[in-house]
């Protein structure tokens, strides 16, 4: 992994969680904990405002975000067939929001990636949940909105 994928990497990790810790870091990038802190610092040269404490762990300060970046052709396959997975064992309603969601970010993929994703003939072999099991499971969605 390049440098700077690992940098962005680093910085997607530490927002996407309360704490992270050099040693979650290290073993997810499969990196040395002593490249981590150098590239914790390096970020921390460049302004992005990441706040550590020894033995606890790194998090972003509030009020940073990153403009959102496109996926690759691998990640957009991958969103793809998570989503014809999921329909099959999600209730009507969760499935057709699935698929409005995956949609939209193939309407604004670049037409390689999008080309790559939808050219993923994945459709889920499980067997489609029954009546009753579908009602239960949007009455307990329902229920927790």
């Amino acid at each position: 992994m390049r440098r700077a994928d690992r940098l962005f990497q680093i910085v997607q990790l530490i927002r996407g969680r309360r704490l992270t810790t050099a040693d979650y870091l290290a073993q997810r990038l499969e990196v040395s904990m002593r490249t981590v802190y150098r590239d914790i610092a390096a970020l921390g040269q460049q302004g992005v405002p990441i706040e550590g404490e020894a033995g606890v762990g790194y998090r972003m300060r509030a009020g940073f975000d990153l403009p959102p970046l496109m996926f690759s052709k691998q990640e957009a396959q991958a969103l793809v067939a998570t989503v014809r997975m999921a329909e099959s064992r999600l209730d009507a309603a969760l499935a057709r929001q699935a698929e409005n969601a995956l949609s939209k970010i193939l309407a604004v993929l670049p037409l390689d990636a999008r080309a790559a994703a939808e050219s993923l003939a994945l459709y889920a072999p499980l067997p489609a949940l029954d009546p009753q099991t579908s009602a239960h499971l949007t009455a307990m969605r329902e229920a927790t909105e």
